[in-house]
């Protein structure tokens, strides 16, 4: 990786434009906001799925592929090793519709770019945080008994993701 000076010194891939590179890095946050955005959740619920999130980030740091490994590492060095940061959407449907379309947009940029092996490794990374996100909390029960691991919204998303994604 090295430091571009045109992109406000931000950490670039190699063989990556900065805005392409900063499109990757950034995604894996946005993801978590879009999962735990896919339906309104309590205070507690939103807390376990960012939580779940963040350690689904920080295990790219372990994966095989050189690729999630360096952008896991640029998430962290970015943030001055605190983690992955992301705003919450002002309006949830169209905060998750401009993630699918990035995902979208990263998945072209992937095929462009990315040794195919590398491709597969970092969607199916982003897919395995919505996925940890979407199941860290139940929703539908009363006061913690009953319902589901993952509603049929988060299923829904995870549907959505993995199409944009073309993980389908």
């Amino acid at each position: 990786m090295a430091t571009d000076p045109t992109a406000g010194g931000s950490v670039t891939g190699p063989g990556y434009p900065a805005a392409e590179w900063r499109l990757l890095t950034k995604l894996p946050a946005r993801v978590v906001v879009a999962a735990a955005s896919a339906e309104p959740d309590s205070p507690r619920r939103t807390v376990a799925e960012g939580l779940a999130g963040l350690e689904a980030i920080a295990a790219g740091r372990a994966f095989d592929s050189d690729l999630v490994r360096a952008v896991a590492a640029a998430i962290y060095a970015e943030s001055g090793g605190d983690g992955p940061v992301a705003e919450e959407f002002t309006d949830r449907r169209a905060g998750v519709a401009e993630v699918l379309t990035a995902c979208r947009r990263a998945t072209e940029v992937l095929a462009a770019h990315a040794d195919p092996a590398d491709s597969a490794a970092y969607r199916q990374w982003v897919q395995s945080v919505a996925v940890r996100v979407c199941g860290a909390a139940r929703s539908g029960g009363v006061l913690g008994l009953g319902g589901d691991q993952v509603s049929a919204a988060e299923r829904q998303f995870l549907d959505d993701l993995a199409a944009a994604l073309d993980l389908t």
